[in-house]
């Protein structure tokens, strides 16, 4: 009973999100004031700590929700000023005459160079891709594809930080567990691509750039681990080692990077109107202060450390370190307002950055923060205040510890695998994977004690396979249909893309399995 009362609020969620359709910030409301009800009611958990464990996981959400809402300003910024439909026209001249190449460099390099700084692949590169000459169907699959590998460092590392800081591990030993699983990941993303494009002839057209693309992003994802520095831009670096990667097959076969033949008058009308590097001016900056910020190290340590500004919310619980001075959050806002010199926005042009900002962020930056509210309220279920802090007062009435015991028992050694498949669960449900981390790491981790095997490799292959369910994620898709006029279509490119998910998916839970 108290199994199936634990899962009642996940179990409310999936079906508000498949069955009635919900948007993501409504279902976890929703699973929220379920889990907060259910604590009270059945796991003698007062409203007092269902709140203020709530208000803890907001907090700790501050990472990734916050970071939705800069970047959705930033990206505001971009698009109201004309910097973005710049960008757009450049990367449409790219590796024209080889298609594998192409789609390299545009969905696994580029996409995640910019999922990494705080952009979004399903909103900047479905046009691209329509303009290009592919279908639909591809347009929408592919940009939800191309970042999964290295979606962990997503937000600049937002994923990671969240994983460092629930895991109690430092950002090098978390990569370094992550690390272990890029090369292969990414290699087989490539070739999922590769196959959403022409099926198995345009795997074996591509099979040479699609395992130097694939390599190049696993193997800088490793390099990056064990030089122990600017972990958190291993996304940006891994993408840009890709396109160079890209770029040096291109000029071996004496094949052009840059095509122009396909701009049309209006493009070489808004190539003229702005240069490229104005347009790139925030994503510049940004990049740029990242590198100090993190290869530093007296400014890491004073950011990181020293200035961690740490909140105690759980009493007598570990406080929430901040950390809103090296947090990328602050760091995006600060190089969108420094790139304002160069790309002069209007009056009416800010006008028009504030009022679509505040149309388009708060459901996203909501949706992001419900559901660390909800991990942690079943972290916190079965407390009581005491006189030194909160306790514990049977671990029968915490929710997390009866998943563990339950699921210890049924997966018994095979639990690591079915990690993996729980990863992606989380990430479909929740949209976004460090949610999946916040949901599920207490979880894993109680688990795997029980089961004595490495609880840091059974969280990261969870977390690497809520990644992956970005490509059969309602919300991404929906996004990326949005932008060309295609809504509709993600239905058709979520049932071609489960079976790719799920394959995928177990590939990750073999590794999960034989590492942990």
């Amino acid at each position: 009973m108290s199994v199936l009362l634990t899962l009642v609020p996940i179990i409310a969620v999936l079906a508000l999100l498949i069955l009635a359709k919900w948007p993501a910030d409504l279902s976890g409301f929703v699973g929220w004031v379920l889990v907060v009800l259910i604590g009270w009611l059945f796991f003698q958990t007062s409203l007092q700590v269902g709140l203020t464990a709530s208000l803890a996981g907001i907090v700790a959400s501050f990472p990734v929700s916050l970071m939705v809402a800069a970047s959705i300003f930033q990206i505001t910024f971009l698009e109201s000023t004309g910097a973005l439909k710049r960008v757009v026209v450049f990367v449409k001249t790219l590796a024209k005459n080889d298609q594998a190449v192409q789609i390299m460099i545009i969905n696994m390099g580029i996409g995640t160079l910019l999922v990494s700084v705080g952009a979004t692949p399903v909103s900047i590169l479905p046009p691209i891709m329509l303009a290009l000459g592919y279908s639909t169907f591809v347009a929408v699959a592919l940009p939800a594809l191309g970042f999964d590998s290295l979606c962990t460092y997503a937000l600049l590392g937002a994923p990671l930080v969240v994983f460092s800081d629930m895991t109690g591990t430092s950002l090098t030993d978390s990569a370094l567990v992550f690390s272990q699983f890029m090369p292969i990941i990414s290699t087989m993303i490539g070739f999922g691509m590769l196959f959403i494009v022409g099926g198995l002839n345009k795997v074996k057209e591509g099979f040479l750039p699609c395992l130097l693309a694939g390599m190049t992003m696993g193997l800088t994802a490793m390099a990056v681990a064990h030089i122990g520095k600017g972990i958190v831009l291993t996304g940006v670096i891994a993408g840009m080692a890709t396109v160079l990667v890209m770029i040096v097959y291109l000029k071996l076969r004496r094949q052009p990077l840059l095509d122009r033949s396909c701009l049309t008058a209006q493009d070489k009308a808004i190539e003229e109107s702005l240069p490229l590097r104005k347009a790139l001016g925030p994503w510049l900056i940004l990049i740029i202060s990242c590198l100090i910020i993190n290869f530093w190290p007296p400014l890491f340590n004073l950011l990181f450390n020293d200035l961690a500004f740490p909140l105690q919310i759980i009493p007598g619980g570990k406080p929430v370190n901040t950390r809103f001075l090296w947090n990328a959050y602050t760091w995006v806002i600060i190089s969108t307002l420094l790139a304002v010199p160069f790309l002069k926005p209007s009056r009416a042009q800010w006008q028009e950055i504030l009022s679509k900002w505040w149309q388009r962020a708060p459901r996203p930056t909501f949706s992001a923060a419900i559901f660390f509210a909800i991990a942690y309220v079943m972290m916190f279920s079965g407390y009581a205040p005491t006189a030194s802090g909160w306790a514990l007062i049977k671990p029968d009435y915490n929710m997390i510890s009866v998943l563990a015991v339950t699921s210890a028992d049924f997966f018994n050694g095979l639990y690591p695998a079915a990690a993996a498949f729980l990863g992606l669960l989380g990430g479909f449900v929740s949209g976004s994977e460090a949610s999946a981390i916040a949901l599920f790491t207490k979880y894993n981790i109680m688990t795997s004690e029980i089961l004595k095997i490495d609880p840091l490799v059974v969280t990261a292959g969870m977390a690497i396979s809520a990644g992956l369910a970005s490509v059969i994620s309602p919300a991404k898709l929906q996004n990326a249909a949005a932008t060309i006029d295609a809504l509709g279509i993600e239905s058709k490119v979520i049932k071609i893309a489960i079976p790719i998910a799920l394959i995928f998916t177990t590939v990750a839970a073999l590794l999960t399995f034989i590492w942990a």
